[in-house]
């Protein structure tokens, strides 16, 4: 008799999650605009050329590896802003010299592990054309 509670109890749980995530997909698909991309400016290049501007303006290199918040707040910024800038660059060539100057500065500190000297150059181009965004 347990092991058919137990049955039953695994259905109406499968059950009610199915009902739910159709009732929250269907809610979303009736409400958003181009999957919230109108409302939310998802489809606009220039909000992710902001957004990884924003990221690599709170980036604070001296944070990157250490351990803890610091350094996870840094590692993810680090990754967002190069991830954002491509994005941006996708969705229109203006943003090529951000993502470059980013994916540059990138690749340089996969290579020596730091940021030295030309990471720097890099870091600093990306934000420069930051400030004239």
């Amino acid at each position: 008799m347990s092991g058919r509670r137990t049955r039953t109890a695994v259905l109406a749980v499968v059950v009610g999650l199915l009902v739910g995530g159709g009732g929250v997909g269907t809610a979303w698909a009736l409400t958003d605009e181009v999957g919230g991309a109108e409302r939310t400016g998802a489809a606009d290049p220039s909000a992710d050329a902001r957004a990884a501007c924003g990221a690599l303006d709170r980036f604070e290199e001296s944070d990157y590896g250490t351990e803890g918040p610091a350094g996870e707040k840094a590692m993810n910024r680090w990754g967002g802003a190069v991830s954002l800038a491509a994005a941006a660059a996708a969705g229109d060539e203006e943003y090529e010299p951000l993502a470059t100057a980013l994916r540059r500065a990138q690749a340089r500190h996969l290579r020596v592990f730091d940021f030295d000297a030309d990471v720097m150059k890099d870091l600093d181009e990306a934000r420069r054309i930051c400030s004239e965004l």
